[in-house]
């Protein structure tokens, strides 16, 4: 007989709706409700249009995600972006959005979420004054290694505390909202002044790159709108489930973002939430007097399930680039026990640490959401020629083709509005760093020169860190 072959690795399929929706909401509520609201009230000028900024961004993120949904059903492969260009477009923009997601958008995205968890965990030891940039950079990577070690050592128990952390995210937004309503009830002195309507729009500034970069900032608190895209092959039954956790999810944190945004308006001059470096902490503060220390944790814990559910989607495109032949072998391998893409959660966290040495939370910001945009859009274009030109495709979830073309139109707009209005030269190393991916692209990727360069360092990490090939989970 036979020696029988041995069963390949496979990731397991373990989120169910519950697991879905709390990935999706879970991500979403993070940092940028407690660190965007200063920002897209400064760069807009007044209340209303801060307001109206943070409505749109939430329905941008509904039909972003809607038109996510109906690719995630007619390529049901985890990886998200990275995948779906490389169905439509082929290898070469593949690798060029997969290097992009690596070393720019997981990074940055991961960088600027543990600065808002140290920001304000630290804003309860210095009331008076900001906390020094040394220590806000040394708390954000001990964040870091926090969370990617939950998610090396255990997927089951990062969806769970993705689960725990949604629960106690809603419990603080709704506590902000009920104590913004008490606020009102007791005086109406600041909501005066801030929401009356011969006052709510009174300073609006009007360019184009206020108010793109209004929209990189609220749309940073909505991002994780596509996280299940990229755990397809993870997801129970994802042709119901995925579309289900994300209109579940989109329409509670919309709702909770509009009414949290009141209460800080209501609480809170216009001033005072322009100039607060941890809005949440002010409030409490306002409110809770002494006890206001209670809304920086719970902040800082906010900010922490986003950060465990970046870190578990984020991953699995690196994870899949690699299984594509985009990426060294070694990172499309899984821990042989635990089932974990281990070795490319490791590199995430190094470069998310190289990346806080030099970075302040609104650059990163910025430069994060011009990169993530621009492959936003090749992916809508390429629903779109889906669409068009193969409807035959099987297609267990539809959107209507107007929702993806006006999230491309706003994709393109957030590319080009701040070159356009306001050139800087962060968006010219950004470009820079894309185009540069043809350097190692054609010689190693396309004409595969050296196979084996990486071989012997291949066996050896594989057997240091317990880790083995695995196939795709269709």
């Amino acid at each position: 007989m036979g020696e029988k072959k041995p069963e390949a690795l496979k990731m397991k399929r373990e989120i169910g709706l519950t697991g879905a929706v709390a990935l999706v909401s879970g991500t979403m509520i993070g940092s940028g409700i407690f660190m965007s609201p200063q920002y897209i009230l400064t760069d807009m000028g007044s209340p209303g249009a801060s307001l109206v900024i943070w409505a749109l961004c939430g329905v941008v993120a509904v039909f972003a995600a809607l038109s996510y949904t109906e690719l995630g059903t007619v390529i049901p492969e985890s990886g998200g972006e990275f995948v779906y260009i490389l169905k439509i477009y082929g290898p070469c923009p593949a690798f060029f959005l997969a290097m992009n997601y690596m070393l720019i958008q997981q990074p940055f995205s991961h960088a600027g979420q543990s600065i808002s968890i140290a920001e304000y965990v630290l804003a309860i030891f210095y009331t008076d004054c900001h906390p020094p940039q040394l220590a806000v950079k040394c708390a954000a990577a001990v964040a870091l290694l926090i969370v990617a070690t939950v998610n090396i050592l255990n997927a089951r128990i990062a969806v769970r505390i993705q689960v725990v952390f949604l629960m106690a995210k809603v419990i603080a937004l709704i506590f902000i909202i009920t104590g913004g309503i008490v606020e009102l009830m007791q005086s109406s002195s600041v909501i005066a002044e801030n929401l009356k309507i011969e006052n709510a729009f009174k300073g609006t500034q009007f360019s184009l790159s206020t108010l793109g970069m209004a929209f990189y900032q609220g749309l940073w608190s909505y991002a994780g709108w596509n996280n299940l895209n990229c755990v397809t092959e993870e997801l129970k039954r994802p042709e119901v489930n995925l579309p289900r956790a994300v209109v579940v999810s989109i329409s509670l944190v919309t709702g909770l973002y509009l009414l949290v945004n009141v209460s800080y308006l209501t609480v809170m001059t216009s001033k005072e939430l322009m100039s607060s470096s941890a809005v949440a902490m002010t409030w409490g503060n306002k409110v809770l007097g002494s006890w206001g220390w209670i809304m920086s944790m719970a902040a800082a814990l906010s900010a922490f399930g986003s950060l465990n559910g970046s870190f578990f989607t984020g991953s699995r495109v690196c994870f899949v680039a690699a299984r594509e032949g985009h990426m060294p072998d070694i990172l499309s391998m899984a821990h042989v026990h635990r089932l974990t893409p281990s070795p490319a959660l490791i590199f995430t966290t190094a470069i998310s640490l190289l990346v806080l040495i030099p970075g302040d939370f609104k650059s990163i910001i910025n430069f994060f959401s011009f990169t993530a945009w621009f492959f936003h859009a090749i992916v809508l274009s390429g629903l779109l020629y889906l669409k068009i030109k193969k409807p035959e495709l099987p297609r267990p979830y539809r959107v209507p083709i107007i929702l993806p073309i006006l999230v491309f139109i706003v994709a393109i707009f957030l590319v080009l509005a701040p070159i356009v209005d306001n050139p800087q030269i962060e968006y010219l190393y950004a470009t820079l760093f894309l185009c540069s991916g043809a350097f190692i692209y054609i010689p190693f990727i396309h004409y595969k020169l050296c196979p084996g360069l990486l071989n012997k360092l291949t066996v050896f990490l594989q057997l240091f860190l317990e880790v083995a090939p695995a196939e795709k989970n269709l």
